[in-house]
């Protein structure tokens, strides 16, 4: 039988012989209307369902493996949808939506795109029982509403300050619990929570994550984990025989090379005499102990340059007793000038006393029995710069905590920006999930049904929750549903470490309220739009 998306030509080639050509028609029977919008709702689903598996502190890892053989080992969302090969235009969006969740809040990315898939599951009842997709978004609008206001009643204000830290201190914990360091969640969260403070305004509720640099490197274990208060470089004095610490550091921080000054027109020099040879050396160590003996007048004991240095200043550097530090980077280079209140000088003739940086100790560590050495910027006068120093077995497990500590780190902002939380384990969707269904019952017009479908999604959340701990998810999500309504409790939710407890305030389990909001208005948002495309045109493509 034909196939009716197929089509023969009849051609000949140069000698007059005919053949036939076969060409699928697949552009001429392109999806369009309901039929389209089902298909995109398939390939969301689809990815939404791979990351599902991931939620929650008993969600599993994924392994990703690049196109060059690297792998990766991780459960954050963001992570696993950036890194997958996602061909599919609807597919891609749902990577921008975890992104979007990343960039913003930095926290509850799996979260935001389960909810979306789940909101899609429902759309398609919807789309089978013919209601319109605008009918359907509109819909969703109100409900997301009343979820949003809802959130705000059941919240509550955690109290902190720079000397009580125990609230901020529980939601890192609780923000880590479903991470590769969930072992040493503790030395973790207390990390997150004393680097964002060191950095934080807790006046103008700001924090300034370039001031908190995130660091590791192979070798020891999670809990050799350390927070340094100044900073870190991947890189170690110039020369072998200089000084491996340096106590009241005076620091030039140069962006300037040690050589000769160079002609910026395109220049060509002819050397034809062993003396012409011995008149350039002489004048070119000339410059080095020129500029040498600028850095030394100011009062520096210490060198950062951007660039490097050949040998002979090198040499010189070591003869004049001033330690040096070469090919440091940008970012660096700006970090260590922020921590110890130093100036870039960017040319030698600017050097002034004045734009030294200062630190109390400069020092170098060696790891183990390998030849890698780091220099360590402590005691800077400027203290709010800081350093999460991680190590690990190996690499992936280094990325991972890095990953952790950033989410970590993302919640402790989030909470200095606004200090309400809800309740995590499922509890705050199961509460909105009530208040929802309980607002459809009030709506007459054919938009209830959206409603309550916005509202039988919010349950995906605690029921992936009790799958991925073990739990019967319907027997689990009808029993806390039941027991919110009769006992009033909006703090009960799925317990998924097993303490025998579902209160989750009691568990400490709290999410950032900001988080909690975005995740709905983001989701939302995304459907809405999804539900909205009937057609995929893709440009430049011909007509058959």
């Amino acid at each position: 039988m034909a196939n009716p998306n197929m089509s023969a030509v009849y051609a000949t080639d140069e000698y007059g012989r005919p053949f036939i050509i076969v060409r699928e028609q697949q552009k001429k029977n392109r999806r369009s209307g309901i039929d389209a919008i089902k298909s995109h709702i398939l390939a969301a689903k689809t990815v939404a369902n791979i990351i599902k598996t991931s939620l929650g502190p008993r969600g599993l890892d994924k392994i990703l493996i690049s196109p060059d053989g690297d792998i990766t080992v991780t459960n954050d969302g963001a992570t696993i949808l950036t890194q997958m090969e996602v061909e599919h235009q609807i597919a891609k969006l749902l990577v921008q939506l975890s992104k979007s969740q990343d960039d913003e809040i930095g926290d509850g990315t799996t979260g935001v795109v389960v909810l979306a898939g789940a909101l899609l599951e429902q759309c398609e009842n919807l789309l089978d029982r013919g209601i319109h997709p605008i009918r359907i978004s509109d819909g969703f609008e109100r409900a997301c509403k009343v979820a949003v206001e809802h959130l705000e009643t059941i919240s509550d204000v955690v109290e902190f300050a720079k000397e009580n830290t125990e609230n901020l201190f529980k939601t890192a914990m609780t923000s880590l619990g479903s991470k590769i360091v969930s072992k040493h969640h503790e030395q973790f969260a207390k990390i997150a929570v004393d680097a964002v403070l060191s950095v934080a305004d807790l006046e103008r509720k700001d924090v300034d994550f370039e001031l908190i640099k995130v660091d590791g490197k192979v070798g020891g274990s999670l809990i050799d984990t350390i927070l340094v208060q100044g900073v870190i470089v991947d890189k170690d004095m110039s020369h072998p025989q200089m000084p491996r610490e340096v106590r009241d550091a005076k620091i030039a921080i140069l962006t300037c090379p040690f050589e000769p000054p160079k002609p910026k027109t395109k220049h060509k020099l002819d050397i034809t005499s062993v003396e012409e040879y011995k008149k350039l050396q002489n004048y070119e160590r000339e410059k080095f102990e020129e500029m040498i003996k600028r850095v030394k007048d100011t009062g520096a004991n210490l060198v950062i340059c951007q660039w490097g240095f050949d040998d002979e200043a090198n040499h010189l550097l070591m003869q004049n007793n001033l330690p040096a530090v070469r090919w440091v980077g940008g970012p660096e280079i700006e970090l260590i000038a922020i921590a110890t209140n130093g100036r870039i000088v960017p040319r030698f003739e600017d050097l002034r006393p004045e734009k030294l940086g200062a630190a109390g100790l400069v020092r170098e560590i060696s790891f183990g029995t390998t030849k890698d050495r780091m220099l360590v910027i402590e005691e800077c006068s400027n203290s709010r710069a800081v350093t999460v120093f991680i190590r690990g077995s190996n690499k992936m497990i280094v990325d991972e905590a890095k990953r952790a500590t950033h989410d970590a780190l993302c919640v402790v902002r989030n909470l200095v920006r606004d200090n309400r939380v809800v309740y995590g384990g499922g509890a705050a969707e199961i509460s909105c999930s009530l208040a929802v269904s309980k607002a459809a019952d009030q709506i007459s017009s054919i938009e209830q049904h959206a409603i309550r479908a916005f509202a039988y999604a919010l349950d995906a959340i605690p029921m992936a929750l009790a799958e991925n701990s073990g739990l019967s998810p319907i027997e689990t999500l009808a029993d806390i549903k039941s027991r919110q309504v009769t006992e009033n409790n909006s703090r009960l939710g799925i317990d998924c470490t097993m303490t025998g407890s579902n209160d989750m305030k009691e568990q400490f389990v709290y999410d950032p309220l900001i988080s909690k909001r975005q995740q709905y208005l983001l989701a939302t948002q995304l459907v809405k739009m999804i539900l909205k495309i009937d057609d995929v045109i893709i440009a430049g493509a011909s007509e058959q």
